[in-house]
């Protein structure tokens, strides 16, 4: 049965709340769930739960991640967490731990709004595709088709005299921009001083994107694989050829149809009381100490695709559930099967993907994905893809176990703590039942080696 998902689950500080809130929940309290769920402003989603036996996972296994991410939380690591986990499209953990802002003693509620930052890349990217959809472009045409600007582009070659630059070998293609190898983000050091300052951000992503396109590129295209701000490119490609700000196409095509109730670029003032605190390990021993406090920010007029939007675990899981579903959500559908798995099949062969180190991911249409799980940082299993965000958020989607992981925190920089892996680790040994020999619709495709 389907219930709305009380987003005031009591935090329970020793981990082990998820076995009292299950026997609550089994005995019979939905009167009390309902009351809750109307208590909370964004809880109007009635988010699909479900009790983790019932889909082959372990309350036992939830207990354990709890109990992991109080650890980080005591240790003052982080100042608190929001994890969710689903399988076969049922939230079955979402557990809010620690507070939202320690010098205000404020709890951290299930429905905390985070700043997501790179997590923005994948939605984004998700827009341009429904545009693909619509029959605007191939994959492998030239961006110029829509943004003349980059037309002809020179690219920065090394020689034995020094930097030079030459004409690019290719033409920047929709692909190149979807993917991290479009070579748009040039060393600073190699450029004129003229040049870095049209490098910097203007006041808007189309007078950004403009100012930059006299300058050379880093590579030629699909040569290398260099994150950066290729998702900017993706973005204003959205806005060209849709004739819509990025903002307006987002909440029109992709938050309203899906539900997404708490994600903005602007984060509404009426919604303050939820906005989670950023910390920065600058203390003793890398301990936490306060980077910005919640509170009202100066309304943007920068509507990137690299980066700005803010969310919730409930609403990015909403997002998820769609492109594991093929791209359809609670009878919306918002991209085909065959999009979703080209967005999801590695596009950049054996270049390594160094942000994620070693060499165990490719990259596809807006998402990394593990290739090898012996290399890989988290115990996941082959297909399984994603991304984060700079300031500690996280989400993995799991085609073949069904799974879906998210995992929102905000920490400045995280490089010393594992907790990113400890997430998926405990979700995927959460799992008692393996959907491993089933048959997935979404999977990604192979790729073909020529």
């Amino acid at each position: 049965m389907n219930m709305p998902v009380c987003t005031a689950q009591p935090n329970v500080s020793n981990g082990r709340g998820r076995t009292a809130w299950s026997q609550w929940l089994t005995i019979g309290a939905a009167l009390a769930l309902t009351v809750l769920t109307l208590a909370s402003p964004s809880a109007a989603q009635h988010l699909p739960w479900a009790e983790p036996e019932s889909v082959g996972m372990s309350s036992e296994g939830f207990d354990r991640l709890d109990a992991t991410m109080q650890r980080y939380i005591d240790s003052n690591m982080v100042a608190g967490t929001v994890t969710l986990v689903a399988r076969q499209g049922k939230i079955v953990h979402l557990k809010a731990l620690g507070q939202r802002y320690i010098e205000g003693n404020e709890a951290m509620p299930t429905d905390a709004i985070f700043v997501i930052m790179s997590m923005t890349k994948p939605i984004v990217s998700a827009a341009l595709m429904m545009l693909y959809e619509e029959g605007y472009f191939l994959l492998d045409d030239p961006i110029s088709k829509y943004m003349p600007e980059y037309a002809e582009k020179q690219v920065l070659v090394e020689t034995e005299g020094g930097m030079t630059r030459a004409p690019a070998d290719r033409s920047i293609t929709f692909r190149h921009v979807l993917t991290h190898t479009a070579g748009v983000d040039p060393s600073r050091s190699s450029l004129s001083e003229q040049e870095r300052e049209l490098a910097g951000r203007k006041a808007t992503l189309e007078e950004t994107i403009v100012a930059r396109a006299s300058l050379p590129l880093a590579f030629h295209p699909g040569d290398q694989w260099r994150y950066g701000s290729s998702t900017d490119y993706v973005a204003l490609l959205v806005e060209r050829i849709s004739g819509q700000r990025l903002d307006q196409f987002l909440q029109e095509r992709i938050f309203d149809p899906l539900g997404m109730v708490d994600t903005h670029y602007n984060v509404p003032d009426s919604k303050i009381d939820r906005i989670s605190a950023v910390y920065d390990p600058s203390g003793p021993g890398r301990t936490i100490e306060l980077r910005s406090a919640p509170g009202p920010d100066r309304p943007t007029q920068y509507f990137g695709g690299v980066a700005g939007l803010s969310s919730t675990a409930a609403d990015y899981f909403r997002f998820s559930q769609m492109i594991l579903n093929g791209g359809e959500l609670e009878g919306v559908r918002l991209l085909g099967p065959t999009t979703i798995n080209q967005m999801i099949t590695n596009h950049t062969g054996d270049l390594p993907i160094y942000i994620k180190g070693a060499d165990a991911y490719g990259f596809g249409l807006g998402f990394s994905m593990v290739t090898d799980p012996a290399k890989s940082r988290q115990a996941l299993t082959p297909g399984t893809f994603g991304w984060g965000g700079a300031w500690g958020t996280v989400f993995w989607i799991d085609p073949i176990e069904q799974l879906i992981t998210i995992m929102m925190v905000q920490v400045s920089r995280y490089s010393h703590l594992n907790i990113r892996q400890d997430v998926a680790n405990m979700a995927q040994q959460a799992i008692i039942e393996s959907l491993h020999s089933g048959k997935q619709a979404i999977r990604g495709y192979e790729q073909i080696r020529r």
